[in-house]
């Protein structure tokens, strides 16, 4: 028995350095393309800035130029290079000067000018994309040092920054109190959900529509059609629809009209059990169209969070906060039972695992 023990802990040991290798090496992979994303995305608004102020009637049509970079370099690198994008990759330069020495200039001409940038920069791209959000430099440089000296991910961040962290900071005479209530409870992220950052795929032009993506898609377009069939009203208005607030990037899977309710309705769905968060994102999401997506004489838009797991689907409707009680029994009574929306959902993942089933054994 002792001899056997001895053997399970020495494989043990020897598991756990190999694992220790594997994560390492996983995120000094991270680590190196943020570095060439981030320095990439500086060089090329370096680039813009100087085109620009080549002539001093260029600054006039800049956006102009933006929009035809766009169109010749989406169809070569991807939706990465959008023109929002190019902005930000201006805005990040213009943000973030770097003071070169003469020798660094020197140097440039022998070596790599991306590795040398690349040094400059600690952080990933879509940490410098919710830093530069912030108007303040001050206010930057509070959260990147933060972010550096307690590898803070990208979620951390944002939780942080809508925290106000920074201002509850400044206002406290016991700093050290609210700094460490915000560095106790840190939001760990894992290697391989980094890589996946869309904008790490998108500049590597990996495909992005992982098998998760392609049952998202499938779902989506399942519940599309069940709703156009349903006869209650509902128009198609978009999918995937995206919109910005604050510099940030965002994603509403569903938007449908309904007649009889003379109101949006946006549907987000999550390949996953449900979260209260998703609640919240939700209530986000209506809270803008609230703002810029309803038109003049339409009631407040409704939302419905679907989540779909392999052991249960569930639905939830959003109201927004509406205090109506009368109008939100209306909307109620006119929008699909709930149960029938769950079996709509295991139905789809039904017939799309069916479909790749199908594929698999094909290709045996």
């Amino acid at each position: 028995m002792k001899k056997r023990n001895v053997k399970r802990s020495e494989y043990g040991e020897l598991l756990g350095k190999i694992s220790s290798l594997i994560d390492q090496g996983r995120r000094s992979i991270v680590r190196h393309v943020n570095a060439a994303i981030v320095a990439t995305h500086w060089l090329i608004g370096r680039h813009i800035v100087l085109y620009e102020q080549k002539g001093k009637t260029r600054a006039t049509y800049g956006t102009a130029i933006l929009a035809k970079l766009a169109r010749d370099l989406i169809p070569r690198y991807g939706k990465g290079f959008s023109e929002t994008n190019l902005k930000r990759t201006r805005q990040f330069y213009l943000s973030y000067p770097i003071r070169p020495t003469v020798s660094d200039e020197l140097n440039a001409v022998k070596a790599d000018i991306l590795e040398l940038v690349a040094k400059k920069f600690n952080l990933s791209w879509s940490h410098y994309t919710l830093l530069m959000t912030l108007s303040h430099p001050k206010q930057r440089v509070f959260y990147e040092r933060l972010s550096l000296e307690n590898h803070w991910s990208v979620r951390q961040l944002d939780r942080e920054m809508n925290s106000l962290l920074y201002e509850r900071t400044a206002l406290s005479k016991r700093k050290e109190i609210v700094l460490g209530r915000a560095l106790q409870d840190p939001i760990v992220v894992k290697a391989e959900e980094e890589i996946k950052d869309p904008y790490v795929l998108d500049f590597l032009g990996l495909k992005s529509d992982y098998s998760e993506s392609e049952l998202e898609d499938a779902l989506i377009r399942h519940l599309e059609n069940f709703l156009l069939e349903l006869g209650s009203g509902f128009t198609f208005v978009a999918r995937q629809k995206r919109f910005n607030v604050g510099g940030a990037d965002y994603r509403i899977d569903l938007v449908f009209f309904n007649r009889l309710l003379k109101c949006l309705v946006l549907i987000d769905l999550k390949v996953g059990t449900f979260a209260h968060a998703d609640a919240g994102q939700m209530n986000f999401y209506l809270n803008w169209a609230n703002r810029e997506a309803k038109l003049k004489g339409e009631n407040d838009p409704i939302g419905i969070v679907l989540c779909s797991d392999r052991k249960r689907s569930f639905v939830r409707y959003a109201l927004g906060g509406m205090e109506n009680k009368i109008f939100v029994s209306r909307y109620k009574l006119k929008l699909p039972d709930p149960k029938r929306l769950q079996n709509e959902l295991e139905k789809g993942r039904r017939l799309f695992e069916a479909f790749q089933q199908k594929k698999i054994d094909a290709s045996h």
